[in-house]
C-alpha cells in the first residue's frame, strides 16, 4: 500500500519519515528565516522525494553539511534513503588529504559505505561504480576560483552520469567570494586541465549549480551528451553576499582554505604556485604570506603600495613555512626564514585579486628576476593564458586581458546572464 501526496506516490513505509520531516523543517524555518538556506535543506524540505525509493550515490566532502553541522549523508540515512555509494574529490571525503595529493577509495568507517575516489586512479565515476546508483546527488562547497579543482570534480561526474543514463542532481551552495565580481582572463582551451576545463574567467562569479547548467546549456561536455541535470537552489541568498553575509558556518572546503580572507585573495595569490615564490602554505595565512627568502620585504611592500592598488595593503613581514600532513606536507623553503609581503585585503568590495595577484608577480620579477623561477606550463594553465611575451623576464601585467571590454569576458557576460538563478 502507498500514500499518495498530490500527485507523488510515497511509499507506504516512508510516509511517517517525510511527514515528521516536514514537520521539523517547517517549525525551522521561522528560527533560521534570516539565514541561507542551502540546497542540501531545500532539497530535504521540498525534493525529497526526488531520492525516494532510488539508490543515491553522493559527491561530497566534510563541507556537504546542514547549517547544525549534521552531515547530509547522515540525514539521508537516518531518513531512510539508501545511499549506495560515496564518491571523494580532492583532499578526500573528510578533507584531510594534501593538495594533489593522490586520494585512495576506501570504505568508509562511519557509514560503511564505499568511497569511490575521483582524485586518484580515475577523476570521473567508472559505469562500474555506477551500475548499483539510480541517482548522482552533488554537494560541495566552492571558493569561486576556476582552478579550484571541485568544477571539473563536477563536470566528469555529471559526465559519467549522462553516459550511464543516471540523474544528476546539484544542491546549490554560496559563492563565498560573492556573485557579482568577476576578474581575469578567460581560459584558453589550449591550457585545458584538471584546473581548467571550461572558457571561463578566474573569478567566474557564479555558483556550481549556476556553472553546472552553463556547462550543459554551452555543451562544454559533449554534443552527444545531455545530461538529466537538476539543480536545486539556495533560499535567501543574493549575489552581492559574501559568505559571512550568509549567517552560514564556516567549513574549510580545503586544508589550506581555513578562512573567508584566504579565499578573498586566492584567485590572485594562488598564481604563485606555478613560481619557486611561497604561496603561504606551512604559514597560519596561506595564500596572504607570499615571499622567499631573497625577498627584501620592505623594498616590495613599499614598491606595492606605491601602487596604490584598490582595497589593499602590503605588510612587509617574516614567515617560516613548516611541514604539516594535511595542509603542507612539502612546502616551499621547509623551514626557511622568508621575507615578503602580507597582503592585507582593507575593503574587499574595492579588491581585485587577480589584478593585485599579477601586479605582485610583476613587481618581483622586477627585483628580483634572476632569482625567479617559473614553473611555466602549471602557470600558464592557472592563468589560462600566455603571459604577454610568454617569458619570466617580458611578465607584466596585461591590463587588455583583465579589461571588461576584453571581447572574450563581454561574451561570457553575455552567456553567463542565461543560467544564473539568483
Amino acid at each position: 500500500m502507498r500514500c499518495a501526496r498530490g500527485d507523488v506516490l510515497i511509499p507506504s513505509n516512508m510516509a511517517p519519515v517525510v511527514i515528521l520531516f516536514s514537520l521539523l523543517i517547517a517549525s525551522g524555518t521561522l528560527l533560521h528565516a534570516q539565514r541561507v538556506r542551502v540546497g542540501a535543506e531545500v532539497l530535504l524540505e521540498k525534493d525529497f522525494l526526488l531520492l525516494a525509493g532510488k539508490n543515491v550515490g553522493v559527491v561530497c566532502n566534510q563541507t556537504s553539511v546542514l547549517p547544525d553541522g549534521t552531515h547530509l549523508v547522515d540525514t539521508l540515512l537516518k531518513l531512510g534513503i539508501h545511499v549506495s555509494a560515496l564518491f571523494s574529490p580532492e583532499h578526500g571525503i573528510r578533507g584531510a588529504r594534501p593538495a594533489g595529493g593522490n586520494v585512495e577509495s576506501e570504505i568508509d568507517p562511519k557509514n560503511h559505505l564505499p568511497v569511490y575516489s575521483l582524485y586518484g586512479k580515475t577523476q570521473k565515476p567508472t559505469p562500474d561504480m555506477l551500475k548499483d546508483i539510480d541517482v548522482l546527488v552533488f554537494d560541495l562547497q566552492d571558493v569561486g576560483a576556476r582552478f579550484y579543482t571541485y568544477v571539473s570534480t563536477m563536470a566528469n561526474a555529471m559526465a559519467a552520469a549522462a553516459e550511464n543514463g543516471k540523474q544528476f542532481i546539484v544542491l546549490d551552495r554560496p559563492n563565498p567570494i560573492n556573485g557579482v565580481d568577476i576578474e581575469g582572463p578567460i581560459l584558453d582551451t589550449t591550457f585545458r586541465s584538471f584546473i581548467g576545463m571550461f572558457p571561463i574567467p578566474i573569478r567566474h562569479g557564479m555558483t556550481l549549480g549556476e556553472l553546472a547548467k552553463m556547462i550543459v546549456g554551452e555543451h562544454w561536455l559533449a554534443e552527444r551528451l545531455h545530461p538529466d541535470l537538476k539543480v536545486i537552489p539556495m533560499e535567501g541568498w543574493n549575489r552581492s553576499m559574501w559568505y559571512d553575509d550568509t549567517k552560514l558556518p564556516w567549513v574549510p572546503p580545503s586544508p589550506n582554505m581555513g578562512t573567508l580572507s584566504a579565499a578573498t585573495v586566492y584567485p590572485g595569490t594562488c598564481l604563485f604556485e606555478g613560481t619557486n615564490v611561497s604561496e603561504g602554505r606551512g604559514t597560519e595565512r596561506p595564500f596572504e604570506y607570499i615571499g622567499a627568502p631573497w625577498i627584501d620585504g620592505d623594498r616590495l611592500a613599499s614598491g606595492l603600495n606605491d601602487s596604490a592598488l584598490s582595497g589593499v595593503h602590503f605588510e612587509s613581514i617574516r614567515f617560516v613555512p613548516k611541514s604539516d600532513f594535511v595542509a603542507a606536507p612539502n612546502p616551499k623553503y621547509n623551514e626557511e626564514m622568508c621575507r615578503g609581503v602580507y597582503v592585507h585585503v582593507t575593503d574587499r568590495s574595492r579588491f581585485h585579486p587577480v589584478e593585485t595577484g599579477l601586479k605582485l608577480l610583476a613587481e618581483i620579477t622586477r627585483l628580483y628576476r634572476p632569482q625567479l623561477n617559473m614553473r611555466q606550463g602549471l602557470f600558464h594553465r592557472l592563468l589560462g593564458v600566455m603571459m604577454v611575451g610568454g617569458s619570466t623576464g617580458q611578465l607584466t601585467s596585461d591590463h587588455a586581458l583583465l579589461s571588461p571590454r576584453n571581447q572574450d569576458f563581454r561574451e561570457f557576460e553575455t552567456k553567463r546572464r542565461r543560467y544564473l538563478l539568483y
